[in-house]
């Protein structure tokens, strides 16, 4: 008996070794098996945008859909490690979550399953985390913020030259009011909202953002509440950083109503919420990275730690405008600032187009607190007056609050 046990101890050993040999020259795609942790479900646009990325990515490399696991509606909790867990115990050998305060159950969970690797979408500990099968990932969302930015921008021009504004859409200062639900004040926020305002002001320089937060990616409620108290307040143009059609739809009711109000979305077309009043919405192509890390599971590759990309690779665009509501010349406008994104001539957070207490910022350190947002020690992100964003890591860590913004919480 004891050699017995001994014989299938060795055998077992050959046959883990030989798991381990193939990996490491790759996976065939019928014997990849992939696990998706969402913070959401098939109804969240955000959701939405990852899960289509992921299918689209497996159908192209070949992968059977019925290869991928969900684990739906996963709070930011320690359930969050329970799925990633459940996921590796059934043989996962990718696993990716998709909500930023996932990270820590998923880095806890990569610390007993080595042989798994895990993506943090959003995430920004994959590098100080110790482990090297955690990876992060994250496009230039702040792109296409931009370029939704210069859509509304556009509009607002159109109202101004056309009379249509009155004087509660303008502050004391002489300002377009206009305004943002935002979620949480993290970084990823911070750089869509900052990015969707100079986009804005690239076409309307004087104008004044208010953000409302309501501490939840995704509440209806409480983004429909946080839409209407800023279009009470005298905002022209809301932008979104959360994830239902809530602020849209206050946004249409208002227009209904008489106001000369417009909104742009994220993550999904706006266009049935809010179909007289809704400009575009900035969006992700989630499967650029989808596809690049299966293909590398495929090809036995490592990961990127962290990884990014956007309008150049093609994963950030914004969604189909709204005919007949958008400005006239916004298209050629688009594509003017999409080339000059491409090509480099435009960067999103030239230092020279806003300040900081009223300066141009030459760094970007007094910005961060000791909440653990970034890692200051990993380099400095101002070169030469521009501030690089998800370059020093994939997600994004522009903190810096800039003039002309105002940060409201979600009961004020």
């Amino acid at each position: 008996m004891k050699k017995l046990s001994s014989l299938l101890l060795a055998l077992a050993l050959v046959l883990s070794l030989c798991s381990v040999a193939f990996a490491a020259d790759g996976i065939a795609p019928e014997d990849l098996k992939i696990g998706m942790v969402c913070i959401g479900n098939e109804d969240i646009g955000y959701d939405t945008a990852h899960l289509t990325g992921l299918r689209t990515a497996a159908e192209n490399l070949g992968i059977p859909l019925d290869n991928i696991t969900y684990k739906y509606d996963t709070p930011e909790t320690a359930e969050a490690y329970d799925a990633c867990v459940d996921l590796a115990d059934h043989g996962c050998q990718i696993v990716f979550t998709n909500s930023y305060n996932h990270e820590p159950h998923t880095i806890q969970a990569a610390g007993e399953f080595p042989e798994v690797t895990f993506v943090a979408m959003t995430g920004d500990k994959a590098a100080t985390s110790g482990l090297d099968n955690v990876k992060n990932a994250f496009n230039h969302t702040f792109e296409s913020r931009y370029v939704s930015g210069v859509v509304a921008g556009m509009k607002l021009k159109e109202l101004i030259d056309n009379d249509k504004l009155t004087e509660e859409n303008y502050d004391a200062d002489g300002n377009v009011k206009i305004g943002y639900v935002g979620a949480f004040p993290y970084a990823e926020v911070v750089s869509g909202y900052t990015a969707f305002f100079l986009g804005i002001r690239s076409i309307v320089e004087n104008v004044h953002m208010d953000v409302r937060y309501t501490s939840s990616w995704s509440d209806e409620m409480l983004e429909n509440e946080a839409a209407k108290t800023l279009l009470g307040s005298g905002c022209v143009i809301i932008g979104q950083h959360a994830d239902t059609t809530g602020a849209p739809k206050a946004v249409q009711t208002a227009h209904e109503a008489g106001q000369e109000v417009y909104c742009v979305g994220y993550n999904i077309s706006m266009l049935e919420a809010a179909p007289d009043c809704a400009l575009t919405s900035a969006g992700n192509d989630w499967s650029v990275y989808y596809t690049h890390a299966l293909q590398c599971m495929l090809d036995g590759t490592e990961l990127e730690t962290d990884w990014s990309a956007g309008y150049a690779e093609g994963a950030n665009y914004i969604f189909p405008r709204n005919e007949g509501v958008v400005a006239e010349g916004t298209e050629e406008r688009i594509t003017e600032v999409q080339n000059a994104i491409i090509d480099g001539s435009l960067q999103v957070f030239d230092c020279s187009t806003f300040t900081v207490g009223g300066e141009h910022p030459t760094s970007a350190f007094p910005a961060y607190d000791t909440d653990g947002d970034f890692e200051p020690d990993t380099g400095e992100p101002i070169e030469d007056g521009i501030f690089y964003e998800s370059t020093l890591r994939s997600a994004p860590y522009f903190a810096l609050r800039i003039d002309g913004i105002t940060e409201l919480n979600a009961d004020n």
